[in-house]
């Protein structure tokens, strides 16, 4: 058991947190044995995502005057938050793939720059390509334009010289 300064620590703590993360989202995982649980915070973990399991009263205090307060009504039944402070699409895609899986997870709402979003929006940022892959996407779409420009203007010389060639042979044939 918890002593009242060591929850202090603990809500001061979260409430650093939910003001760093990108995204938030938040989760009933009611059901989900022991294994489970530990597979989903491996998971998490791996792509750097952080899982916290907290008491509602110290998840809707540590919420307190961040954006997070938008959903401090839906924390009732057991929640558990993830929280990303990069990439905003990969805690989305992890938990919607686990809870493909997993019929007892259940994702709540979320919360992004913000805005609250709901299951379906979180579905749709699963969709998305992840940061690295939009990035590069970009970096390609960059480079392409140069390297497209560089060849024509190489090729411009060259047809120059085949139009002044053929100039040349029309003239030598009359």
């Amino acid at each position: 058991m918890l002593n009242l300064s060591q929850k202090r620590e603990l809500v001061d703590d979260l409430h650093r947190k939910f003001e760093d993360k990108k995204v938030l989202i938040l989760v009933d995982y009611k059901g989900l044995n022991v294994p489970k649980m530990t597979e989903l915070r491996g998971k998490l973990r791996e792509v750097g995502v952080e899982f916290v399991v907290m008491k509602n009263t110290l998840l809707s205090r540590a919420a307190e005057n961040t954006d997070v307060e938008l959903i401090r009504s839906s924390l009732s039944g057991p929640n558990a938050v993830a929280m990303s402070y990069d990439d905003p699409v990969v805690p989305a895609k992890v938990l919607t793939e686990f809870a493909k899986e997993n019929d007892k997870l259940v994702i709540k709402l979320g919360v992004l720059s913000g805005k609250v979003l709901s299951f379906a929006d979180i579905k749709a940022l699963s969709d998305l390509p992840s940061r690295e892959v939009l990035l590069s996407m970009v970096l390609s779409t960059m480079n392409a334009v140069p390297t497209s420009l560089v060849r024509a203007l190489n090729n411009a010389p060259e047809r120059l010289l085949y139009a002044l060639q053929a100039i040349k042979d029309q003239k030598e044939a009359v």
